[in-house]
């Protein structure tokens, strides 16, 4: 089965080629002051601008306020991205700079900075690790072990990867309640950096609802952070849930093909992709998280090796819905409807000697 990409692992690792891509990378981690300062300006602004236009509609055309909230979503998943990306150091050179803007970010977001930043570092360590799965990703099984679940678990299964569950409901889920509760295990910042969270929310609900009114404020911030949520579990979703997917027990799994043939390039409209900050460029975003979204695109036109990786479009995203269950024999991702769950023995016993005239 074809891989995302072409070139044998054993070239991006060592070798001409493997110094060559590093040093593309090292070219593209260094932030631009210019460029993020930027990035904020036409992320922030354009995003109160239409969020102020959402409240002084509401009260002529509701109509009118949800078609604003498209664009809103939009740029809200755009800040998102800002988030991400001081989460990884790699917004500015200044370290104070980055957790100021990420906090910032995060309460526009209702992500808690130090937590989402500490959660996020484990993805990026164990993406595509079938022995490390858990945190920081979508649920995902094996064959075997959704052949061996129980049918509690199995029908537990089904449900959460529902496309309506997925996309509709977990996501506001996701970052309404469920980042409202520290992590398990969560270290003493991480523990912090929530109830922070919780407590600049708070205030900022009560400051809407003074000056708004409590109503007006939920009917302009919920649809608008439904559309951003949704976009956002939806972009995370394609970017590790794709047909060629790299998955690997731990003692066979490599950093770099996890980061080249585990991680999508996910080849969106200009529009789509300026929106989401670049993140399509998801498989040189995981082989450095050091360099900043606005120089992911630079960084996969100026390398061979890159260009040769495997683009998921629109259409084949749509696709990888279908896809449910890693095959470890085939080492691909299939759907329910690719295998038939064995029966026991008893019951194929007793099915034989009723077939019996």
């Amino acid at each position: 089965m074809q891989r995302a990409i072409s070139p044998p692992a054993a070239e991006t690792r060592s070798g001409p080629g493997a110094r060559s891509w590093k040093e593309t990378v090292a070219r593209h981690q260094t932030p631009s002051l210019r460029s993020s300062v930027w990035q904020l300006a036409n992320s922030l602004i354009p995003y109160f601008v239409l969020w102020g236009l959402m409240v002084w509609t509401r009260s002529s055309s509701y109509w009118i306020t949800l078609a604003l909230a498209v664009p809103a979503a939009g740029f809200l998943v755009r800040i998102f991205i800002i988030f991400h990306d001081c989460g990884h150091g790699s917004f500015f050179r200044s370290r104070r700079a980055n957790t100021f803007w990420g906090v910032v970010t995060g309460v526009l977001t209702f992500t808690p900075y130090q937590q989402w930043r500490h959660n996020h570092a484990v993805h990026h360590a164990t993406s595509g690790d079938l022995d490390r799965r858990g945190k920081g990703d979508i649920w995902t099984l094996t064959v075997r072990e959704y052949r061996e679940s129980s049918r509690w678990r199995r029908l537990a299964y089904r449900l959460v990867r529902n496309p309506f569950v997925l996309f509709v409901l977990a996501p506001p889920c996701l970052f309404l309640i469920q980042y409202r509760v520290p992590s398990r295990g969560a270290g003493r910042r991480e523990r912090r950096s929530v109830y922070w969270m919780n407590a600049a929310l708070l205030v900022m609900v009560v400051l809407m609802s003074r000056t708004l009114g409590l109503k007006a404020f939920l009917s302009v911030q919920l649809p608008l952070s439904m559309l951003a949520t949704a976009a956002g579990v939806w972009l995370f979703y394609v970017q590790h849930q794709f047909e060629g997917v790299y998955w690997e027990r731990r003692k066979h799994w490599d950093f770099v093909r996890a980061a080249l043939s585990g991680a999508s390039f996910y080849k969106l409209p200009k529009v789509l992709q300026w929106f989401s900050g670049n993140i399509g460029f998801h498989h040189i975003h995981h082989l450095s998280p050091a360099i900043p979204n606005y120089n992911l695109e630079k960084c996969h036109r100026e390398e061979p090796v890159f260009r040769n990786v495997k683009a998921i479009g629109l259409w084949d995203s749509m696709q990888s819905l279908s896809l449910r269950l890693w095959d470890e024999q085939r080492g691909r991702l299939v759907g329910f409807g690719r295998f038939r769950t064995p029966q026991p023995a008893n019951r194929r016993a007793g099915a034989a000697r009723s077939a019996v005239p």
